[in-house]
């Protein structure tokens, strides 16, 4: 049992490093400076906070967390020369990038508990796993989104202003789309006036089907475009 622990422990330590291309610390430096940024403007601009304060505080930093794992991850490896290895093996590949998506969410999780935490003692009192649970929906997706246009570009750079320019277009949306079940920032927390609360809480619902069943999608893509070895290596 100690043995297959240790192994599991180095098995998510050297991904973890792979990910973040040995930059871990750098990010987790830059999530936590990003977020109490954030903290800081909105505390001079309306230090009114709750849930759905909370939850967009938690929500910047998780896409931090997850941009570069996502759109870096198969030009790193190529430039690491482990592609060839990863598709020389029958599939193998796929293992390789679910465990590496599991891995980003789980990594993004942790931090954004600390984070949750950090602002449950020194802002407002709130519950931590019910807000985390409801970032993740937005975060995952993105993830999976980042992954998918990742393999159909296959580089680093190009992946990223694909997928900056389509978050951006998210966040151009999310204000007229504020309460609509097809807002990928819809915030759970926000209840807006004059709906009723079954009826906010079927957008709720929707919205979150929405974005799993794009999620799953979206890696399936991402995986069947793993497929063809010749585009990769």
């Amino acid at each position: 049992m100690k043995s297959y622990l240790l192994l599991l422990y180095r098995l998510i330590t050297y991904n973890v490093k792979v990910i973040f291309a040995n930059k871990f610390v750098y990010f987790v430096l830059a999530a936590f400076l990003f977020f109490a940024v954030i903290i800081t403007i909105t505390i001079f601009e309306d230090p009114n906070f709750n849930e759905a304060v909370i939850y967009g505080f938690l929500v910047f930093p998780g896409l931090l967390l997850i941009f570069y794992p996502m759109a870096y991850g198969i030009q790193n490896d190529d430039d690491s020369k482990m592609l060839e290895t990863i598709f020389g093996i029958p599939n193998y590949r796929y293992k390789v990038w679910l465990v590496r998506f599991v891995l980003t969410i789980g990594v993004a999780f942790v931090i954004l508990y600390v984070l949750g935490h950090v602002a449950n003692l020194t802002l407002y009192r709130f519950s931590i796993l019910p807000i985390l649970g409801q970032v993740l929906f937005p975060i995952t997706f993105l993830s999976a989104l980042a992954f998918m246009v990742s393999t159909l570009i296959r580089n680093g750079n190009g992946t990223a202003i694909v997928v900056v320019i389509v978050a951006f277009l998210f966040f151009v949306f999310a204000e007229p789309l504020e309460y609509s079940q097809y807002n990928v920032f819809l915030n759970p927390f926000s209840e807006p006036r004059g709906m009723s609360e079954f009826i906010w809480l079927t957008v709720i619902f929707k919205n979150r089907v929405y974005l799993v069943v794009a999620t799953l999608l979206c890696l399936l893509y991402g995986m069947f475009n793993l497929q063809f070895r010749e585009r990769f290596v």
